[in-house]
């Protein structure tokens, strides 16, 4: 899928489609409202995604590698298989989400 701006990706999630496999590493969607998005498989490696809802987001498969994820809402979120490895997570509130068999090594909780 082609990459998208920030601007881009929060229009398709309020538009309701999806950024499946979506290039977007880097990307800043810091404070952006991506509650319930469809984000699975997407690169999203490095990413600035502090203070981002991503409430019931499905997120599965996701490279979040190295992403900043501070202050982040993922409650309901799907990381199921998700690489988190070295993601900063701090402050992020992760009830609910399903992290089946996701890499958070290094990550910081």
């Amino acid at each position: 899928m082609a990459d998208f701006t920030r601007d881009e990706v929060i229009q398709v999630v309020l538009d309701g489609r999806k950024c499946k496999g979506a290039d977007l590493p880097d990307i800043d969607l810091s404070d952006a409202d991506l509650s319930g998005a469809w984000l699975g498989g997407a690169n999203l490696s490095g990413a600035i995604l502090t203070g981002a809802n991503l409430n019931r987001a499905d997120l599965h498969l996701a490279d979040m590698s190295g992403a900043d994820l501070s202050g982040a809402s993922l409650s309901g979120a799907s990381l199921g298989l998700a690489n988190l490895s070295g993601a900063n997570l701090s402050g992020a509130s992760l009830s609910w989400a399903i992290l089946y068999v996701a890499n958070l090594s290094g990550a910081n909780l």
